[in-house]
């Protein structure tokens, strides 16, 4: 996220700039990703109210408890689960396959290519995950609570937070959005480890090995090019399952096998066969699989005691802050940190104030977050339940402060929007791109010559209109004139 270096000497290229103007495939890749991601996001906040409603809603309570302990599937299999499990362990692996492709694009093709770039979102994500994790434990330790919550406030929901930024009408630069999805990316990264290595209990190894002989054959029927749904999608399938059974939680499955999808193009490739499957399965994530798994995980009983409970018991406190507290200064904090020991700088169009926004918006953690919950506390169905109604409090108090946060520089967002934006010679490239193309000024003099030639078509015409007018006016004065005359020279 380097911005294009200035004029400098070879010998003294000039401090690198961070949040500058991002390269044009990159620019394109990211507004892609961010409308899919929005639309995704405002579906989540509809099937997480819905949730909410049918789930506080006395005469649909028990229709709600009804549906979401539905089980479905084959017992002989192990698979016999209901249909809230379903939406955990088997829409999620969904969201996390997309996560997966999207790490593997950011890691060859991405930002996270040049380690000078991704120093910047690795090191924000890290202290973003770190201090909410710290300031929990602080918040447990001193009220004598459970420590096994310490992860559920480490993760990011970019798909909701970007939902917020098209519900309050912010027009967020895009350097700092690429920065927003990044930093979820590597944020992503970490909370997959986290769920396999801190919520794996027992472990079946023959489960686990046939999952693991699965995902050879997924790469290697990817290396020998072979194409069609009908033959990965069977294999996936077979892999979660397997993956489900051995004891790793099976979202694990959908990130391996998106990490092996080839990112970068070859010779005659518009695309690359993982942006190509990203493409395609995007819309099913953002649009069914994560909106689903809210619907059946947000339904949490919320009453005047149940938020004062939040407030009152150190395991939800702790969610709370380290929500709001703990995401905003680890993320602030380390893009701080990130930008002071690699001698770089914010880039001129921005303030540290911009940072401090978007860190608070980044404390909204909604899917990840209830999943940790679920597995953090799991045989506690009222603590869990708590916990869930901790992170939705916290999520949004966090998406108000960014409210109000970015709508104070919502007007100089919206200038460099624009700026961003503007196509004056209407190629479909904005001009910002295009000041060193020769083509593009002579497209740009041609328009300006037009555009003279009209404007002194139209001041010829006004100005001949006006002198017919003028000629029209001495006319009829002329006119009266000879009548007063007239009428002057008979008798009374």
């Amino acid at each position: 996220m380097a911005a294009p270096r200035t004029a400098h000497s070879p010998r003294s290229p000039g401090p690198r700039k961070v949040f500058g103007r991002l390269s044009l495939p990159e620019r394109n890749f990211v507004a892609e990703a961010l409308r899919t991601e929005t639309v995704g996001g405002v579906l989540l906040l509809f099937a997480a109210a819905a949730a909410l409603i049918w789930a506080n809603v006395p005469a649909l309570h028990d229709s709600y408890e009804s549906v979401s302990d539905f089980h479905l599937g084959p017992d002989a299999l192990g698979l016999h689960l209901s249909l809230a499990h379903w939406a955990a362990d088997g829409l999620l692996a969904v969201f996390f396959f997309v996560a997966g492709i999207e790490l593997k694009r950011e890691l060859v093709a991405g930002d996270l290519k040049d380690p000078r770039a991704a120093a910047l979102p690795v090191v924000a994500a890290l202290c973003g995950m770190a201090v909410p994790a710290l300031v929990y434990t602080l918040t447990n330790l001193t009220g004598s609570g459970s420590l096994g919550g310490w992860a559920v406030p480490t993760a990011t929901d970019i798909a909701f937070a970007l939902a917020v930024l098209a519900v309050i009408g912010t027009s967020l630069p895009g350097a700092l959005r690429a920065f927003l999805l990044t930093l979820a990316v590597v944020d992503d990264l970490f909370a997959i480890l986290i769920i396999a290595v801190f919520f794996t209990s027992t472990i079946d190894f023959a489960a686990l090995g046939g999952a693991a002989l699965g995902l050879v054959v997924f790469w290697l029927l990817l290396r020998r090019g072979v194409r069609g749904w009908y033959v990965y999608v069977p294999l996936a399938l077979v892999i979660w399952a397997l993956m489900y059974n051995s004891g790793v939680h099976a979202t694990i499955a959908g990130v391996a096998m998106g990490l092996m999808l080839r990112c970068t193009t070859r010779d005659g490739e518009e695309q690359s066969p993982g942006e190509r499957v990203e493409h395609l399965v995007r819309p099913l994530s953002a649009g069914l699989a994560v909106p689903l798994f809210a619907l059946f995980s947000a339904g949490v009983t919320i009453s005047g005691g149940t938020l004062g409970e939040v407030f009152g018991r150190p395991e939800t406190l702790g969610v709370v802050l380290g929500l709001v507290v703990g995401k905003t200064i680890g993320i602030f904090g380390g893009t701080w940190l990130a930008v002071r020991f690699t001698r770089a700088s914010l880039s001129d169009d921005l303030a540290w104030a911009d940072v401090f926004a978007v860190a608070s918006l980044a404390g909204i953690g909604f899917t990840v977050s209830l999943l940790i919950g679920e597995l953090a506390f799991e045989g506690d169905a009222a603590l869990t339940d708590e916990v869930k109604a901790a992170v939705l409090l916290g999520s949004l108090i966090a998406a108000t402060l960014a409210t109000v946060l970015l709508k104070l520089r919502n007007a100089r967002y919206r200038r460099m929007w624009d700026a961003e934006e503007r196509d004056d010679d209407l190629d479909g490239i904005p001009d910002v791109y295009e000041q060193d193309d020769p083509a593009y000024h002579l497209r740009m003099a041609d328009i300006y010559d037009d555009k003279a030639a009209e404007h002194r078509r139209r001041a010829a015409e006004i100005a001949r209109r006006d002198s017919e007018h003028a000629a029209d006016a001495r006319h009829g004065r002329a006119e009266v004139a000879d009548g007063a005359g007239e009428e002057a020279d008979r008798p009374a």
